[in-house]
């Protein structure tokens, strides 16, 4: 047992109500310990009604004259506190009430920093947004060594800014420059960097965390290590001039990013700036005003929505009331880059072991040379042990055959876009493996159904489609065909969520659903290039409506010759309005396969200028540029062709319901956060908007921009995707 178990289990010389968070242990010593243990949850989040709470405890510490110093800790195992409990956020109805939620945090953190005895904050686990607000409120800091243990202030990913005093506190701790790098960005630092940067006093294994602290307590000495600063940074941040520098190019580095989308990067800024320039009570004042105006803000609720989608799907089966059966060995089939990435997430997110067959001993190589580089990268950066990584990387083995395939749970199949040699590899794996061994096939088009079309146990098969990279992309998409048994599609979601991805289950159709409704958007794209519309305007357009990259240059991304393949495969399937722009053959035909290549519609390789495009494009082409349509039109023509397959899937079952199709939309392709997916974004353009638009377009630019049945019946019966 350590010692935050031997404090939690401590009954004697206890005081508090029963149903408080937080309780006064007094120890023999006259160094007391508090601690936060919210009853029934998981981990420790901060909530509206604790304010009574801590107000009554801290008065009480105050008043105790035997208590020469305090340990603020928590009675959770593995967590100190993740945050502030973004209902209470969501509860407020106005942004007066957010405003006056901020300050009221602020008020209490106060009140712990005011103390006059010592106050240190014994922290393991995640320490993040409001729990890191109410660390550094304390007058000192001890972290555990755990990989568990990290710090941060992640609010700007919900659309929001510290409210607590975090905007104040973080910069006289760590310094202006790596304040305003882990707010804008919501990076978390380890137990190490934390201490590097001054945000911690030490840094200890958890079974000595406690008698740390309470010798920090005892000691006095509650300075932290400070930051060693260059001569730069002393010229940055310690004059006016050197701030104004720094504030200048963060906020021109922040609108670089956002394109204007985002209000709280913007917003963190100015709390800091202000705190610094005018007065820290202005930077407090600045802060809560700040906080509220963002809770109120249609950008951080579609973000809010976000999280709360994803936090409710973690929670569900792949088939309601089915459970998945545990699967502890995995096979992959291929060794390129998707099953490198395959194998590389299986081993490290899903602690499973995991053996690739490829069809040479330089395969295998490959693929596992992509996790030992991703894997040594954090070694070098001592974010891991080097006995760590060979740890992980010894979950990973390989084959020219299928050996070692006898007693695996699951198999996955990562290789080119063949329907008769996936069907041969069911064969084989049927022939080698156990009768209950998953098949699951990462084709991103072709029908599952087809590829179990041959299969002597067709309900083992099932899709299961990754995202390239596969190490980054938090999406995959399981797609049951019509026999895929229950139990398989349950265990397949299971097995996703342990590689760390977000899954999502559609339908049985070509292109499933993220390729189904990016195909569009890419057509609609070429099209206007071959209208004559420069490469580097349409990719601007959609950028600036918030896709990280352009359509252009995701297709040099994914591989021109992939979205060849893919084209005839949906058109085939789902019809003409699928038909690819007359473009395709002559960009193969010139090699222009994209980055990988080092040819595509951007320069690449020695002497490329920074993304630019390659102007010979055109003339391959027979485009004669010119800038007829406005940024703005652009977007919306790629975007609306987008929504109005979005609907048509939703129609036709392809998702099983809006929030699955947006988490899919903006966790597959990019769609932007801040506008909540494409089911939100109709709701709140309005289905009458949209048909009135598609209509006038179809007049002018021909039948692909008809809106689809189900469309036109929202406008007509004034409906949303999400159902009041």
């Amino acid at each position: 047992m350590n010692e935050v178990e031997e404090i939690k289990n401590t009954s004697a010389n206890t005081t508090g109500n029963t149903d408080s968070a937080f309780t006064l242990v007094r120890q023999k010593s006259c160094v007391a310990h508090l601690v936060m243990d919210v009853v029934g949850d998981a981990m420790n989040t901060l909530k509206a009604e604790f304010i009574e709470q801590i107000t009554e405890v801290l008065a009480e510490i105050k008043a105790d004259k035997d208590i020469c110093g305090l340990i603020l800790l928590s009675g959770k195992k593995n967590s100190f506190v993740a945050g502030a409990d973004i209902n209470m956020i969501a509860n407020c109805q106005t942004a007066e009430e957010a405003t006056a939620l901020s300050r009221q945090g602020q008020m209490i953190f106060d009140q712990l920093a005011s103390l006059p005895i010592p106050v240190v904050a014994a922290i393991h686990g995640p320490c993040l947004g409001g729990g890191l607000e109410l660390a550094m409120a304390c007058h000192a800091r001890v972290c555990s060594d755990s990989v568990a243990t990290t710090l941060g202030l992640p609010e700007v990913q919900l659309g929001l800014l510290p409210g607590g005093g975090g905007t104040q506190r973080l910069p006289k701790l760590v310094g202006i420059q790596k304040a305003l790098d882990m707010m804008l960005t919501g990076k978390q630092l380890r137990a190490k960097q934390a201490l590097k940067a001054g945000l911690v006093n030490d840094v200890v294994p958890l079974s000595i965390l406690i008698q740390t602290a309470e010798n920090l307590a005892l000691s006095g000495n509650l300075r932290a290590n400070k930051r060693k600063y260059s001569i730069m940074d002393r010229l940055l941040e310690n004059n006016g001039l050197g701030r104004k520098i720094l504030f200048n190019q963060a906020m021109k580095t922040v609108n670089a990013k956002t394109k204007g989308n985002y209000p709280a990067p913007v917003k963190i800024i100015d709390c800091i700036k202000m705190g610094i320039e005018q007065s820290a009570a202005k930077g407090y004042q600045t802060e809560a005003n700040h906080f509220g105006e963002l809770a109120l803000s249609d950008e951080s609720k579609q973000l809010r929505q976000i999280f709360f989608a994803t936090t409710e799907m973690k929670k569900e089966h792949g088939v309601a009331g089915v459970e998945p059966k545990t699967l502890l060995k995995a096979g992959i089939l291929g060794g390129g880059l998707m099953g490198g990435g395959i194998a590389f997430v299986t081993a490290t997110k899903a602690k499973v072991a995991v053996r690739i067959k490829d069809i040479s001993h330089q395969g295998i190589s490959h693929a596992l040379k992509y996790g030992y580089d991703l894997l040594n990268k954090k070694v070098k950066r001592r974010f891991m042990r080097n006995s760590e990584m060979q740890k992980q990387l010894s979950l990973i083995t390989g084959t020219v055959d299928y050996s070692g395939f006898e007693d695996i749970d699951i198999v996955i199949e990562a290789v080119f876009e063949d329907l008769k040699l996936k069907q041969q590899m069911i064969a084989d794996v049927e022939q080698h493996c156990k009768e209950t061994t998953i098949f699951a096939s990462n084709t991103s088009s072709l029908p599952i159904g087809q590829i179990a079309a041959n299969a002597k146990r067709p309900e083992n098969v099932i899709g299961l489609h990754y995202f390239s990279p596969v190490d980054k992309m938090p999406l995959a998409e399981i797609i049951a065909h019509s026999t895929t048994s229950e139990q398989t599609i349950s265990s397949t979601v299971e097995f996703a969520k342990k590689q760390g991805k977000t899954p999502i289950v559609v339908a049985d159709k070509a292109g499933f659903y993220v390729n189904r409704i990016l195909a569009p958007y890419m057509n609609e794209a070429a099209l206007m290039l071959l209208a004559g519309e420069p490469i580097e305007n349409i990719d601007k357009a959609l950028v600036n409506f918030g896709f990280p990259v352009g359509p252009m240059q995701l297709l040099d991304e994914v591989g021109i010759d992939v979205g060849a393949k893919i084209g005839p495969i949906l058109q085939a399937e789902l019809g003409d309005r699928f038909s690819a722009p007359p473009a395709f053959d002559k960009l193969l035909a010139d090699g222009r396969l994209g980055k990988k290549a080092n040819k595509g519609f951007y320069q690449y390789g020695k002497g490329a200028k920074n993304k630019a495009v390659d102007e010979s494009i055109y003339a391959l082409l027979g485009i004669q540029k010119q800038n007829n349509l406005s940024l703005t039109v652009i977007a919306q023509r790629c975007v609306y062709m987008m929504l109005n397959e979005a609907v048509r899937c939703l129609d036709e079952g392809i998702v099983r319901n809006a929030r699955d199709g947006d988490i899919g939309a903006i966790f597959g392709i990019g769609f932007p956060p801040f506008l909540g997916g494409p089911f939100h974004y109709i709701d709140k353009l309005g289905a009458v908007n949209i048909v009135t638009q598609l209509n006038q377009w179809a007049t002018e630019h021909g039948e692909r921009f008809k809106p689809c049945d189900a469309l036109v019946k929202m406008a007509e019966q004034g409906s949303n995707c999400y159902k009041e």
